[in-house]
């Protein structure tokens, strides 16, 4: 297909690419809806950082467009600037000023006034962050540990709960990563967030399924208590395996009550393998906080029946293609690959790194647990039962 060379967009047109943009429409969809490239579409949308500029609106306390051809008949009628002033009920130095700053007496046009003030007000605004140079040396010192922006939010919150200065929103710090106008935190930052592209992206999207073989004799997640459902009482885990490269991988396991995560090296993905590796990692908790296991239909766990008999460790698996119904594991292993990339080898990591990986994930305060971390949540119900 052949693009035009010179591309214009009205407000109109970016108003509707940021719509289809927001419903999670690619750039190639958005580029074929105008004919374009969608490099064309990438140009626009980028120079925000795919966040969508809010509408602009005039301040209720500026100049009409009416108070301005008000203004530019008194001049022609050569009235003081007072009596100007005065019909319009507004102070005689608010009428100087726009006179003055819009060519004088002589000059004075209200369309062109009224369209210079409009570009003038375009201005960037300072943002809190780089107003405040130690709130985003903090700031950036939590994203190089790999903090979320909602988590280092919530964080500064608890910290300094009636200290406003040193509090900022996620969206603040969404915004000063992906606007890099506003100038207060490094572009380089970007790949310390759990996903690493340039643009924002919609979090609208599809959740793909593997759609693996059947479990003989799976007792589905359907038959699970309602008190495991609604996260009322630790000892629950949900977990699943994360691949790499060479027939690599790791098995991750997060308890639903805390979000604790633990992470287990195995060596092998046949289910003889993953299963003596997850009976040797039961062992290192105590019994009542590791009362089930919820797994995808990954055929490594076929030998189910062996983990129950050998831990007391009830198993329940997922519906097919229903990776959602492990809402926790799927979630934390997406921020795993900022440790365990795709396309890596994984049996390269220790049990030892996979440690203090788990380690750095349990210490990040989270906001579903009202930004304690699930470390200091976990350690909570182990005292309980000593």
């Amino acid at each position: 297909m052949k693009y035009p060379t010179r591309i214009y967009y009205t407000d109109a047109d970016k108003s509707l690419m940021w719509d289809r943009w927001q419903k999670g429409e690619s750039l190639n969809a958005i580029g074929r809806h105008f004919g374009r490239s969608h490099s064309s579409i990438q140009n626009v949308l980028s120079q925000t950082g795919g966040i969508r500029p809010p509408k602009r609106r005039r301040s209720r306390l500026a100049l009409t467009m009416a108070e301005r051809e008000e203004i530019s008949r008194g001049v022609v009628a050569d009235q003081s600037l007072r009596r100007i002033a005065a019909i319009l009920g507004r102070a005689p130095s608010t009428v100087s000023r726009e006179i003055h700053r819009n060519g004088g007496r002589r000059r004075y046009r209200a369309n062109q006034a009224d369209q210079a003030a409009w570009d003038r007000a375009k201005r960037p605004k300072t943002c809190k962050l780089a107003q405040n140079p130690v709130l985003a040396r903090k700031v950036e010192q939590k994203l190089n540990q790999l903090w979320a922006p909602e988590q280092i939010a919530g964080w500064l919150k608890r910290k300094y709960p009636n200290n406003e200065k040193r509090q900022v929103s996620h969206e603040t710090i969404y915004k000063s990563l992906f606007i890099q106008a506003r100038g207060a935190l490094k572009k380089e930052l970007l790949q310390h967030l759990r996903k690493t592209r340039a643009m924002r992206r919609s979090r609208n999207k599809t959740l793909k399924g593997e759609g693996l073989g059947q479990i003989t004799d799976a007792v589905s997640i359907r038959e699970r208590p309602a008190s495991v459902e609604d996260r009322a009482l630790p000892g629950h885990w949900e977990g699943d395996l994360i691949f790499g490269t060479r027939n690599t991988q790791i098995a991750t396991l997060v308890e639903r009550f805390t979000r604790y995560v633990m992470l287990v090296k195995v060596d092998n993905r046949d289910t003889e393998t993953v299963i003596n590796a997850l009976i040797k990692h039961s062992h290192k908790l105590p019994r009542e906080l590791y009362k089930s296991l919820t797994w995808d239909r990954g055929s490594e766990l076929a030998d189910h029946k062996r983990f129950t008999l050998a831990t007391d460790i009830k198993v329940y698996f997922c519906d097919p293609q229903s990776p959602w119904q492990r809402g926790s594991n799927e979630n934390t292993n997406g921020l795993l690959r900022q440790y365990f990339p795709k396309g890596t080898d994984l049996s390269v990591h220790s049990q030892a790194k996979l440690n203090a990986v788990a380690r750095q994930l349990n210490e990040r305060p989270r906001k579903t647990l009202q930004f304690y971390s699930p470390a200091e949540k976990f350690n909570e119900c182990v005292a309980t039962i000593h």
